[in-house]
């Protein structure tokens, strides 16, 4: 029972890691570049969720629905005001800048809300916990919460990427920008609805994050965007299902070997598993060689 334990916290922790990279994976599919800051958007959608619940009397749903809101709202200015002037610019430059943007965010977040951890309110999910096998299988409301919402999170953004006009246009840009331009699709709208999408899961996440892990402060995205890049490239970086795959396995992982091997080489162990998959499959297990014509 206490490996089967394990197994559903990995498959809860590696849900929230697969929602997070969801939004690593969708921008640097469609516009080629890696949004670092893309962790603390997380931490500013917990902190959102936190003021709406703690300050301003919200219902967990509103809270939610506003976290998820204003979030995009940040997204869509981050790609205007950071990234689309670096549209044409080298990888070295739009690196440079995601990680300013990174650093912006954590002091700006320390400049509003203190450097000072706080208690996320565990009023947010509030679910019976489930027994299984006479009590001896306990699995929190949180943690089916996560991985219900992992689930519908993936089938419905893989129904509107497939079913929809403005998914299309995704696909489209994603598959060669200016034949997209040619075709008369508005490539710096579809940029931006899906830093828009991203960061709108990224709210969920942070919440999803702090329901289960109650300590926020300025970087408490930093780490679990770090791991849920990673889980992209493990999965193979452009790739949605490939997102959901390395991202429940690296959550997995993590728990299984802090569990087993050493608490302290937990995150260790989850880097040296991607460097093992890396050698043998450069592209991660769903991702597609890139074949360039000169």
């Amino acid at each position: 029972m206490i490996f089967l334990s394990n197994l559903v916290n990995g498959l809860s922790l590696g849900s929230i890691y697969a929602i997070i990279a969801l939004g690593y994976t969708m921008v640097y599919g469609i516009a080629k570049m890696l949004n670092f800051a893309h962790g603390d958007v997380i931490m500013v959608g917990a902190y959102i969720a936190f003021c709406a619940l703690q300050y301003w009397g919200m219902p967990p749903i509103l809270a939610l629905l506003a976290a998820m809101g204003l979030c995009t709202v940040l997204g869509i200015t981050i790609e205007g005001l950071a990234y689309r002037p670096l549209r044409q610019a080298t990888s070295l430059a739009v690196l440079i800048t995601a990680i300013g943007m990174s650093y912006l965010l954590q002091n700006l977040a320390q400049l509003i809300w203190g450097a000072n951890p706080k208690s996320f309110p565990p009023v947010m999910i509030q679910l019976p916990t489930l027994s299984l096998f006479g009590d001896r299988l306990k699995i929190s409301g949180v943690t089916i919460v996560t991985i219900l919402a992992n689930i519908v999170i993936m089938i419905l953004l893989t129904a509107f990427i497939s079913r929809t006009k403005m998914g299309k246009a995704m696909r489209c840009v994603s598959e060669d920008r200016g034949a997209a331009e040619l075709m008369g699709i508005n490539v710096n709208r579809t940029i931006s609805f899906t830093f828009a999408v991203g960061s709108a899961l990224a709210a969920v996440a942070g919440i999803l994050l702090c329901s289960a892990y109650p300590i926020l402060m300025p970087t408490t995205g930093s780490m679990p965007g770090i791991k849920a890049f990673t889980a992209a490239v493990f999965g193979g970086i452009g790739s949605i299902p490939g997102a959901m795959i390395g991202g429940i396995l690296l959550g997995v992982i993590e728990i299984l070997g802090k569990a087993y091997i050493s608490t302290e080489l937990g995150d260790a162990i989850v880097f040296a598993v991607l460097i093992i998959v890396l050698l043998f499959r450069p592209t991660g297990l769903l991702g597609k060689p890139i074949r360039e014509k000169v």
